[in-house]
């Protein structure tokens, strides 16, 4: 085993990355300034981030990343890792337990740092003897190139124990990101905080493709649009509340507020649309709208999009790829 950092402390947390775009090589980036031992596993980077890494553009100042080791398949991966982080899309056509599968092993803490509602229990079903740590990445972030990220704002992280409680290995992972930097928050109620970020999702990320190319300001300015976006955060808020999960007064003025302050952004959705990737309408539209009607909650705006966006994903090629 290695020393860690400080000689006679402990050995560097080892984690693998799966999922290794912007969300997941900032992530990585960040876990690697903080003293961790991180590889990674791409797909369509793979030969770039062996030549030359990952380079982020951040507004807080330009890095570069070296990942310990860079596999191209999850299978690959030779060294057992204490957590996996996995920052995949959350698609329907990608069974994330069989992706990881070669890589989990007794006592590997499966970290899933992604979007949505209700998209833990496949994995944890696979991996009952594995704790999952669920997470939620609070960051405006794009892939400008091969191994190359923008980070245009913000970057807190919430990690929480799945379903719910205290977790001492998201306490040991949080410890890593705030040494970088990384604002990081450990909740004992996950599921309550991915409520709080669909907020935003839900209304943000299907209406910048719907309307057909609006940014976050561009949407924000128009009064129609960003009424629209009031009543699908306010469905959001019903449904929440519904399922057990009481939203504070005030979050959707919250929300409001942070974009209204944010540089105008083109969303992960928006640019996935723009780049024939295929797009997260299940998690965060369709486990929502399927929330509501086992709830009994009137969606009709988010209900709507779904229609729409469903209908719209559908008719293009590239739906069906999974990517």
């Amino acid at each position: 085993m290695e020393p860690g950092p400080g000689e006679g402390g402990p050995p560097p947390l080892r984690v693998l990355t799966v999922g290794a775009g912007a969300v997941g090589g900032f992530y990585s980036a960040k876990l690697a300034q903080g003293g961790a031992r991180v590889s990674t596993v791409h797909r369509s980077d793979f030969q770039e981030v062996v030549r030359a890494g990952i380079r982020v553009e951040s507004i807080h100042g330009d890095f570069h990343f070296t990942p310990y080791r860079v596999w191209e398949q999850v299978a690959d991966a030779t060294e057992r890792a204490d957590y996996i982080l996995v920052a995949t899309k959350v698609l329907p056509l990608i069974d994330t337990a069989a992706v990881i599968a070669p890589a989990v092993g007794p006592g590997t803490v499966i970290v899933m740092l992604q979007n949505g509602i209700e998209i833990e229990g496949p994995v944890a079903r696979a991996f009952p003897d594995n704790e999952i740590v669920s997470g939620l990445a609070f960051v405006c972030l794009s892939r400008l190139a091969p191994g190359r990220i923008a980070h245009l704002c913000h970057g807190r992280v919430v990690l929480g124990r799945y379903p719910s409680g205290l977790s001492p290995a998201a306490e040991r992972l949080a410890a890593c990101f705030r040494k970088a930097g990384i604002p990081c928050v450990v909740t004992d109620d996950i599921a309550l905080e991915r409520w709080r970020k669909l907020v935003w999702n839900a209304a943000f990320n299907p209406i910048s493709v719907l309307s057909g190319g609006m940014t976050t300001t561009a949407i924000m300015a128009d009064r129609e649009i960003r009424q629209l976006v009031e009543a699908v955060m306010a469905e959001v808020v019903d449904v929440a509340a519904s399922a057990g999960h009481r939203l504070p007064e005030g979050v959707i003025a919250k929300n409001l507020e942070d974009t209204m302050r944010m540089q105008p952004y083109r969303t992960s959705m928006l640019l996935d649309w723009e780049n024939g990737r295929s797009l997260e309408v299940e998690a965060i539209l369709g486990n929502l709208v399927s929330a509501a009607r086992r709830l009994g909650v009137a969606t009709p705006r988010c209900e709507t999009l779904y229609a729409l966006l469903t209908s719209l994903t559908t008719a293009r090629p590239d739906a069906a790829r999974g990517v």
